[in-house]
């Protein structure tokens, strides 16, 4: 009677411990507890020993990647990229079910072993890749990667302050606005939508991003404002109002205002461009909203735009 109880009583004592060591880099949704020797990427979702050429990448995909890449990672379907199929096992593991691939791979005269990893995930697809060339195997042993490809832990969400750490400037106002997603290193969108997913009308939206280059000379910057405002996408029978210098945040600027009809909800829309010129670079802003719900969302629009500064 006592010896079941002991061991669900051992085993909770042991899962505290274990989750501790799962570590989720920074805005990524899929964790592991990462074998020793690795530290957090700069470059990409996951760990890294530059040194001997070892990397796990981690990556979030829709649902339907998991059947894709149940095909993409057959022996046939692995030669025709270079790899040599070694052996397949089936997974379960407590953020669902999944497979493990493992394969060998020649790159540029360093012969390495990989693990491929998919699991289904109930709102996504985990993939977890992980690099090591022989040279490092004995720092790297298989039990050493078995156990870290056993923790994959997946969370449903990315905490906010989390996500904003991504990018090269900060937002110090989000006016109530949600995350809607965060290319890191880049840009950020911010929505009135509860959800990712598109509803029947649109919602008031502000997109802020960050690109290399900008005119040099003032008298240049209402021509490239012209030309950065035609590339914004899902927009018909635009009709600019004004387009004017405007200093922003304490620098050099511009701003276009402009009418048009969203292509997918034929809604009429009010749109403000915004750009903010120095360092090299340009902060380029873009808020849309209906345009019967045009004057509170451009006060939000406002808010978060003189709460941004480069990191």
């Amino acid at each position: 009677m006592l010896r079941p109880f002991i061991i669900l009583v051992l085993l909770m004592l042991a899962w505290p411990a274990h989750a501790v060591d799962v570590v989720f880099p920074a805005g990524s949704r899929v964790g592991l507890a990462p074998p020793p020797g690795v530290t957090p990427s700069r470059g990409f979702f996951g760990f890294e020993d530059g040194p001997n050429n070892v990397a796990i990448v981690l990556g979030a995909l829709p649902p339907e990647a998991y059947d894709e890449l149940a095909r993409s990672t057959s022996a046939t379907a692995l030669k025709q990229r270079g790899l040599t199929f070694e052996k397949r096992e089936e997974l379960t593991l407590a953020a669902g079910k999944g497979f493990l691939v493992i394969a060998r791979q020649e790159v540029e005269h360093m012969k390495l072993r990989k693990w491929i990893v998919a699991v289904a995930a109930s709102e996504f697809t985990a993939l977890v890749t992980v690099q090591v060339p022989d040279a490092a195997g004995e720092a790297y042993p298989e039990a050493a990667i078995r156990a870290a490809l056993s923790s994959v832990t997946v969370r449903s969400t990315v905490p906010v302050e989390e996500q904003l750490t991504l990018l090269p400037f900060t937002v110090g106002e989000l006016a109530k606005f949600r995350v809607g997603g965060v290319m890191a290193g880049r840009a950020i969108i911010l929505t009135d939508s509860a959800t990712d997913a598109l509803g029947p009308g649109l919602d008031p939206h502000l997109v802020v991003a960050i690109a290399p280059g900008g005119p040099a000379q003032v008298t240049d910057r209402d021509n490239f404002a012209r030309d950065v405002f035609a590339s914004i996408p899902n927009l018909r029978d635009v009709r600019l109002t004004s387009s004017e210098p405007l200093r922003i945040g304490g620098q050099q600027g511009h701003q276009i205002m402009a009418r048009g009809k969203d292509n997918r909800t034929s809604d009429d829309v009010t749109v403000v461009q915004w750009l903010r010129f120095g360092g090299g670079a340009y902060l380029h802003m873009v808020g849309v909203a209906r345009t019967d719900a045009w004057v509170p969302a451009y006060a939000r629009f406002r808010q978060v735009r003189d709460s941004i500064d480069l990191r």
